[in-house]
């Protein structure tokens, strides 16, 4: 137990860190869009797109990415709905977020989930700017703390819940 409320304290202290430092340097507006950007319409965009142009293994990554989100959309739920651990907005006495979160619970971070999700299924399949691609999934998940939505450990929850899924689903349809 006392494990568990070193890693809340520093939670907590890590979660005031990053929240003043979004405030000063007024990345507010980008932190917007890029949590937007992790809200889902990519994972039904991309393969769209893909298929679209004619990419051979379009069909693969859309099935890959469907089974996947069907796991992970299940598990968040069920940790969500089941952990019930508040949001910062709730558990920090005088703070309040800059958004408001579309559900009432914390952890883990279906933002930071679902894009790292995408990131590790577009690498699994087609391989590419890794770098680039795993960096657009972890700014998903700090504008989410930026945003004062979610605590550091909800994101990194959410990103290994997010890539653990993919590779698990990937394995299971023999593309690994």
């Amino acid at each position: 137990m006392e494990v568990l409320n070193a890693l809340q304290k520093y939670d907590l202290h890590l979660f005031g860190k990053l929240f003043r430092q979004g405030e000063r340097r007024m990345a507010i507006p980008l932190a917007r869009a890029i949590s937007r950007s992790g809200v889902g319409y990519l994972h039904v965009l991309l393969p769209l797109l893909l298929w679209g142009a004619g990419i051979a293994v379009s069909g693969d990554f859309a099935a890959l990415l469907a089974l996947a989100l069907l796991v992970e959309r299940a598990l968040y739920w069920l940790l969500k709905n089941s952990l019930k651990r508040r949001r910062p907005q709730n558990a920090v006495p005088g703070f309040r977020s800059l958004i408001v979160a579309s559900d009432e619970f914390s952890f883990p971070s279906g933002h930071t989930s679902a894009a790292f999700l995408l990131a590790t299924s577009l690498v699994i399949v087609f391989g590419g700017p890794v770098v680039a691609i795993y960096l657009w999934a972890g700014c998903v998940g700090l504008s989410r703390v930026l945003l004062g939505v979610h605590f550091p450990g909800d994101i990194l929850a959410g990103a290994v819940m997010g890539c653990s899924t993919a590779l698990c689903c990937a394995g299971h349809l023999s593309m690994l």
